[in-house]
């Protein structure tokens, strides 16, 4: 499950779900400025999301953990990273998996913010609550499948901003397994 986080970025889900109701007027757009400012908005977010899948952690020396965004020469850190750059940045390259996982977590945003019922509301107003149900009936099963097939086939190995590396996890010690000297 901590793996399927790294698919779509939940900050920015949360962020869009929680301001589209203000910025779509609970969908009603009475105004050309609220559909200009959700249009806007969700451009942003769908940036985003695209974006967390080019960023990455690794580990100094000193255990602390930096974040950079993944380049075709390696990992470009942040500027606070520069002073304790001991690690082999130059691992981290870009690699197809990147822009597969960029352009399908596009993709689940896309379909996420076709199916939020402001934003339906907001854009094609005309819609109908039967023309609704068709889309999700033939449009969510194969989407989900190819998304699916995708993640499988190029599996994520970027621990990107907010996702701790594996490394965090194995130097915990398992509470629910007896300890064994």
């Amino acid at each position: 499950m901590g793996n399927l986080v790294k698919f779509l970025p939940t900050g920015t889900v949360f962020i869009f779900n929680f301001l589209n109701p203000v910025l779509t007027d609970n969908g009603n757009c009475k105004t050309p400025l609220n559909k200009q400012s959700a249009a806007i908005f969700i451009v942003l977010c769908g940036f985003t999301c695209c974006f967390s899948c080019f960023t990455d952690s690794y580990k100094d020396r000193d255990g602390k953990t930096h974040y950079g965004i993944a380049t075709f020469k390696g990992l470009w850190p942040s500027p606070s990273s520069f002073e304790s750059n001991l690690a082999n940045l130059s691992s981290y390259k870009l690699r197809l998996s990147d822009f597969v996982h960029a352009f399908f977590s596009s993709m689940v945003f896309a379909v996420l913010v076709l199916l939020e019922p402001n934003t339906v509301k907001c854009f094609y107003p005309s819609l109908s609550t039967n023309s609704k149900a068709l889309i999700c009936l033939i449009a969510l099963p194969p989407i989900a499948l190819v998304v699916s097939l995708a993640f499988m086939w190029f599996p994520n190995k970027r621990h990107g901003i907010g996702h701790p590396s594996i490394e965090h996890y194995s130097n915990k010690t398992n509470l629910l397994l007896p300890q064994t000297s």
